[in-house]
């Protein structure tokens, strides 16, 4: 008699025969939750500030598109049999998508995978071997690191100036480039700068290390995932010989969606096909392109991808109104007694790190400590800010118009004022 596996909780009742198969079943209160879902802070009722979800509000033909690609394989109907690939697909656009997005990016191929850190992982697993050294800056997300880390790849960092500025260095990818060469007898598998950090929202100048990249012969990465999608990327004029990049956060789609755009010399190697035989069946996959296991995104957030492309065309043309705006924010709050800008200044993006010591000095008496901040935004119709932080805390006034902005200017300046801080 074969052994029956139940879920170890509780609140789960013994399993029924059903079909004559042993059914798990779930208590129906529990089962009701999932039933009506609901968001909390929608964007028609919230200004959200968060700084990973400005960049991917969803356009109305994006929230269209879900709907219609919402069946999990709803993007196959048309998969041609003979390439059996998602890029592909005809219709939808999807193959006619891919040379768009590329010719965007100014690059040569592109793929959409899950996520941008997949993207990283694709790349470093790819021009690399365990043991080898890829090369980033110390300011990275740590999915670069884990990334890296997956595909058995060890980090070589390249410092930053550190307080206020967080400055990175960008002439010392060289010296870390020379490190690894004389250390290991050969070149890094590949160098990667994030063009804006998600700390300090510093913008880096990637076409210096794209120079540096160049002069070594050693691929040179650009985590675009705070750019590319919001503001101009042109990866030839930057050197980059890969670009990755996140949809869900700069792009106006839903997750999980990752772009990977390649230069044609790195195309071949990055994109390579199955070679696999099986040793009894010689089955073989010769046209799957095997470090994207065959096909990625398959349903709708692709579609949203492309639905808000034509949106995202358009809105990276408006760039400087939004750095204008992310400085005039910048601007009001440090009015606020004890405040001021983290990072490179003035702002070159529109993620924003603030320090205020008068936020924080308030915090201490107040009976929510330091939740009071969060509270009273939230009370004033504006979130994202993460709950608990006064001392130091981040947000993004990506795509709002301007009397959306100086509304959360005001507020900050209001609730100083309530506080008892100055305000210049």
């Amino acid at each position: 008699m074969r052994k029956q596996w139940l879920v170890k909780t509780r609140s789960v009742r013994p399993a029924t025969k059903y079909g004559g198969k042993d059914v798990v079943d779930i208590p129906r209160e529990r089962l009701d939750q999932y039933r009506n879902l609901k968001r909390d802070f929608k964007e028609e009722k919230y200004i959200n500030l968060n700084p990973i979800q400005r960049g991917g509000i969803l356009t109305l033909e994006a929230r269209e598109a879900l709907l219609e690609f919402g069946d999990g394989y709803s993007t196959c109907d048309w998969c041609p049999p003979k390439e059996a690939r998602l890029d592909a697909i005809k219709r939808p656009p999807i193959a006619q998508f891919m040379r768009d997005l590329a010719e965007f990016l100014n690059m040569d191929v592109a793929r959409v995978v899950t996520r941008c850190r997949e993207a990283q992982f694709i790349v470093f697993a790819t021009l690399g071997e365990p043991g080898d050294y890829v090369v980033v800056d110390s300011l990275a997300h740590y999915s670069t690191y884990i990334a890296a880390e997956l595909a058995r790849m060890k980090i070589k960092e390249v410092p930053h100036t550190g307080y206020p500025e967080f400055k990175l260095d960008l002439n010392a990818y060289a010296d870390k480039i020379e490190e690894v060469r004389r250390d290991t007898g050969k070149l890094p598998a590949a160098v990667l700068l994030t063009h804006v950090d998600y700390l300090y929202g510093n913008l880096n100048d990637a076409a210096a290390v794209g120079k540096i990249c160049k002069k070594y012969g050693v691929p040179f990465i650009l985590n675009a995932a705070y750019t590319a999608g919001v503001m101009p990327v042109d990866g030839k004029k930057l050197g980059a010989d890969i670009i990755v990049s996140s949809g869900h956060k700069s792009w106006a789609a839903s997750a999980p969606t990752g772009i990977l755009a390649i230069k044609e010399e790195f195309a071949e190697k990055v994109l390579a096909r199955s070679k696999t035989v099986g040793d009894w069946s010689k089955r073989k996959f010769g046209l799957k392109e095997y470090a994207l296991l065959g096909c990625t995104v398959m349903g709708a957030p692709l579609m949203s991808l492309m639905a808000s492309f034509p949106h995202v065309v358009e809105r990276v043309k408006r760039w400087g109104e939004e750095v204008e705006n992310a400085r005039y924010l910048v601007e009001q709050l440090e009015r606020i007694e004890g405040t001021r800008q983290m990072g490179t200044k003035p702002k070159q993006h529109t993620l924003i790190h603030m320090e205020s010591d008068g936020l924080y000095k308030a915090s201490q008496t107040h009976k929510r400590r330091g939740f009071f901040l969060y509270d009273e935004l939230k009370r004033r119709g504006i979130v994202g800010i993460q709950p608990g932080l006064t001392k130091h805390f981040k947000l993004n006034s990506y795509g709002l118009p301007r009397e959306k902005v100086e509304l959360v200017a005001n507020a900050f300046l209001d609730i100083a004022r309530e506080q008892g801080l100055n305000v210049s």
